[in-house]
């Protein structure tokens, strides 16, 4: 009896994994029929959970030529018709995605060992060839992805799938000999559909990807640089993390391109201060200064780090210096301003008992050297809530302190 019940239970193994394969048999002869697709996926999705057949190549092999079998069929019907309502674009895209994730899925089980312990794959080279013929389908998808609003994951998966398949194992020479302009603009595509979906850490791995691979568009390092700012404004847990990510991209675009694009070197600078580094900022800071004595806002930016190092005589000196240039920018006439003011303040807390030269030596040094620079901040941007409260602090500091 007992034999005959554990016949019993191989012959209903036996019979399960058997069904299951029958299922991938089944969706197999629905391929490149578009109105039954999704019941070859829902086939193909029962095998898949199924503990029997979900390491079995041929069920993502199959899963995965259904869908690209349907975007064929699909474009066949563009072609001819641009208004088939059965060739949607948006289906379409998403047919590319599935199909990839499914090949993923089957190349590495195409070359498990044998019982012989012998790798035979018989699916690797048809999956290749599926997926170079459609390589630039995917840059085409994402573009439609993002233009319907669809940024994460949809759009985002598509352009990374154009952007990392030129290093794939499976890459034909066609797809390996893809630009890595054109590379990069995939990437940093992948980063703005992810950054549109509010999907940071992704968004992230994607302007990584472009900027390791040589990027030459500085708005790659400036949206990851957001990117972390971001994230580390949401979450104190990653604050180190997020500092050292900063240093790191802020360090590479500065490298890249220098003070055509000065906001990765005050980044840098932000960077190496928070972490106790005025000297190195300094330095850095010294360098550029050397090669562009002229550039209002490096003295401006040296007066920053003098600040924070509480070197106030060097800091004044440095403010004083970048207002003095005839085409220094706001920021740098507002931060001067607030300096000066503030320095001012702190000395005539010190004239008491003072000479009158002294006190008038304070007033047009400091507080009027600081309202005169202040308006001409505010004559660049009279919306500013910042410069008008410097200004009416200053005004009254004059009106009050020196009648």
């Amino acid at each position: 009896m007992k034999k005959m019940l554990t016949f019993a239970l191989c012959l209903a193994a036996v019979g399960t994994m058997s069904a299951q394969k029958a299922s991938v048999d089944q969706a197999a002869k629905l391929s490149g029929k578009l109105d039954k697709l999704g019941e070859a996926r829902a086939l193909i999705d029962q095998s898949a959970a199924d503990p029997e057949t979900m390491n079995d190549v041929r069920t993502y092999y199959v899963g995965g030529k259904l869908e690209f079998d349907a975007y064929d069929k699909a474009l066949q019907k563009k072609m001819i018709n641009p208004n088939d309502e059965s060739a949607n674009p948006i289906e379409m895209g998403q047919q590319l995605l599935r199909g990839y994730e499914m090949f993923m899925k089957a190349l590495p089980l195409d070359s498990v060992p044998n019982e012989k312990g012998e790798i035979k794959p018989k699916n690797s080279k048809d999956i290749a060839s599926k997926l170079n013929g459609h390589y630039s389908d995917y840059f085409n998808a994402g573009g439609t992805f993002y233009n319907e609003k669809k940024y994460f994951p949809e759009a985002y998966e598509a352009f990374m799938i154009y952007g990392t398949m030129p290093d794939a194992p499976f890459a034909d020479k066609n797809v390996k000999a893809t630009a890595d302009t054109i590379v990069n603009t995939s990437f940093f595509n992948a980063g703005i559909s992810a950054y549109a979906g509010n999907a940071l850490p992704e968004a992230i791995m994607a302007f990584k990807a472009a900027r390791l691979n040589g990027t030459n568009n500085p708005q790659n390092y400036v949206y990851e640089l957001a990117c972390w700012q971001y994230l580390a404004q949401k979450d104190s847990t990653i604050e180190d993390t997020a500092k050292a990510a900063i240093e790191e991209i802020a360090m590479a675009g500065h490298q890249k391109f220098g003070m055509t694009q000065p906001l990765f070197l005050n980044n840098l600078v932000n960077s190496l201060v928070q972490a106790n580094k005025g000297a190195d900022a300094l330095l850095l800071v010294n360098e550029q200064i050397a090669a562009n004595p002229e550039m209002a806002s490096l003295y401006g930016l040296r007066g920053y780090i003098n600040d924070r190092m509480d070197n106030d005589d060097a800091s004044i000196e440095d403010y004083r210096k970048a207002a003095s240039f005839a085409d220094a920018d706001f920021e740098t006439l507002k931060n001067a301003s607030k300096k000066i003011f503030k320095t001012g303040t702190m000395k005539y807390n010190e004239l008491d008992g003072a000479s009158a030269d002294k006190r008038n030596d304070v007033k047009v040094n400091y507080f009027e050297a600081a309202k005169s620079i202040a308006e001409r901040a505010q004559q660049m941007n009279a919306n500013d809530s910042d410069i008008d409260y410097v200004l009416e602090s200053i005004n009254y500091a004059l009106e009050t302190y020196f009648k």
